[in-house]
């Protein structure tokens, strides 16, 4: 079963990676990537060692209208002696007239080394319903004008599935992902806008990673590298540097390559409870219509009893 399931993630994943030959893109974005690994890695199930449950909103470009307004909801445990992950994620998001929710199960397979280092391996199957409503757009037609452009709604539910494997210690993690495999076209048959296989899901290639530096025993650094790449828009690299002090409060400043810089902030309020917070200053035209975009996430974590962590987990 070991050697059936390594052989049949590493036939997905490479196939996929593969095929990222000329990477708009659509899945949702976080500042917080880092705090929210499940909604990026199905390989991510398990990684925090107890059952972790993590909830983040994050509203884009304050200010300009239809602008997308995101939140996701994440749950995932390390089961049977810790070899095996489990994990769920709800993502839902808003932008303009269309409505995505989404709801993918995560299955890891994780391998422990003696130099404390974990391989996961994952799988994701998920599905997703896809809701654009014409109706609801406004527009200065005559009354009596019907236009059957204006007046539909899609509305599709669309099965996927994903892969990912992800290596960590206490100190580093190396992660590379393909959350959805299948390219779902977001248009049936019958409806109105005949925009051909543009209209589809694109795979998203993710890869990730990131180490802490030791400065003393009160102060760590930790710096991390987000490459997202998928058809149609550039390469796009997220880098992110977080200070720890104390291991209870980080500060940290992000850049996003033609797009955005981020101020980020996390609280360790309990050894179960954690808060983060983002702000992003835009650096597209965008930015003279928009006050910036605004994320927060909470984490709360169980199991700190009989299997109780005994350093911190920065990522």
């Amino acid at each position: 079963m070991k050697k059936l399931f390594t052989l049949l993630f590493s036939l997905i994943l490479i196939n996929m990676v593969g095929r990222q030959s000329a990477f708009a893109q659509q899945d949702a974005m976080f500042s917080q990537y880092m705090f929210n690994g499940l909604a990026l890695n199905p390989a991510y199930a398990g990684s925090r060692e107890v059952l972790s449950a993590t909830a983040l909103y994050r509203n884009q470009w304050v200010g300009i209208e239809g602008a997308p307004k995101t939140m996701t909801f994440s749950a995932h445990s390390p089961v049977r002696n810790e070899k095996i992950g489990l994990g769920i994620i709800f993502c839902t998001d808003k932008i303009g007239i269309t409505n995505t929710n989404n709801v993918g199960l995560n299955y890891a397979y994780r391998i422990k080394f003696k130099n404390k280092g974990t391989l996961s391996m994952g799988l994701q199957a998920s599905v997703l319903q896809y809701r654009a409503d014409f109706s609801s757009i406004r527009h200065s037609f005559s009354p009596t004008t019907f236009d059957p452009n204006f007046s539909q709604v899609i509305n599709r539910w669309l099965p996927n599935f994903g892969t990912g494997i992800y290596y960590y210690t206490n100190k580093f993690y190396l992660g590379v992902s393909v959350p959805n495999i299948i390219n779902n076209k977001l248009t049936g048959e019958g409806t109105v806008f005949q925009v051909g296989d543009k209209a589809q899901q694109y795979r998203h290639l993710f890869v990730g990673t990131g180490y802490v530096f030791e400065l003393s025993k009160s102060l760590k650094l930790k710096p991390s590298i987000l490459v997202k790449l998928v058809k149609g828009a550039p390469v796009q690299f997220d880098f992110n540097a977080n200070l720890w002090l104390f291991d209870m409060f980080a500060v940290g400043l992000s850049y996003r390559t033609r797009d955005s810089i981020d101020a980020l902030f996390e609280f360790q309020i309990t050894p179960q409870l954690g808060l983060g917070y983002a702000y992003d200053y835009t650096l597209t035209s965008l930015g003279r219509y928009t006050s910036g975009s605004h994320e927060i996430m909470i984490r709360y974590e169980l199991g700190f009893g009989k299997r109780r962590i005994i350093t911190p987990r920065y990522f």
